[in-house]
């Protein structure tokens, strides 16, 4: 008998990238980046969450996630980000990227969809850190987003909401040119809430102005589009 090793199995030679192709994708511009966070990361962006993400006095979100102790938030944002994982198919996908400069995260932009190779239709959804608010990163990490959705991935609409409460995430929307698209009622905190309904359609996109014409690379895209079936 032999006492030479035996030769490791054929799965020792997959990269990280064959394992979960978000891991490779990289959404650049300038300064600024989206990128999947992995468990390092994504303990900073729960840092940054608990460090706040809105006044007090005010809820931007549905599911009322910030609410809680600092030990509470960055909980939620790990148990929920972590449950996303499982939620990257085809049929149905929710891929929320780290808004990263100089490898600091200063928020979360997320993309989701159902039936997109159908609809070739998703949603968008972002916070970002409250210190890190009012200078123009929310137009900037929206428009890479877009650039994915469109560029990368040839959506044909993309939509997006804002309570009626929120002028500046319906400003980001409207200075990007998209079009509203009704009213929904909504229950948010116990009491009543309308959302303004947002979409931009392709022909939209581009035909929108030169100063949002951003000079954006993606890196990692083929794999990642092959994990969404779009082959």
């Amino acid at each position: 008998m032999s006492d030479s090793p035996l030769p490791p199995p054929p799965a020792a030679g997959l990269s990280d990238v064959d394992i979960w192709p978000l891991t490779g994708l990289r959404v650049t511009c300038g300064d600024l980046e989206l990128r999947a966070p992995d468990d390092r990361m994504l303990l900073d962006v729960a840092r940054l969450a608990a460090q706040g993400v809105h006044a007090p006095d005010y809820m931007p979100f549905l599911v009322p996630w910030t609410r809680g102790t600092p030990v509470q938030v960055a909980r939620s944002v790990m148990t929920y980000q972590w449950g996303l994982r499982q939620r990257t198919t085809p049929a149905d996908w929710a891929i929320e990227l780290a808004v990263v400069r100089d490898g600091q995260p200063l928020g979360m932009q997320g993309l989701y969809a159902k039936d997109f190779l159908v609809t070739r239709t998703a949603e968008t959804g972002s916070w970002l850190g409250l210190r890190h608010q009012h200078g123009g990163i929310g137009t900037r990490m929206r428009l890479l987003v877009l650039h994915l959705l469109f560029e990368g991935l040839d959506a044909r609409h993309a939509t997006s909401s804002a309570f009626v409460d929120n002028p500046g995430s319906s400003g980001v929307s409207r200075k990007i040119g998209y079009r509203p698209n009704g009213v929904l009622h909504q229950a948010r905190e116990n009491g009543p809430v309308d959302s303004q309904l947002f979409v931009l359609d392709r022909a939209d996109w581009d035909a929108r102005r030169d100063e949002l014409r951003l000079d954006v690379t993606i890196e990692g895209l083929a794999p990642v589009r092959e994990q969404l079936g779009m082959v």
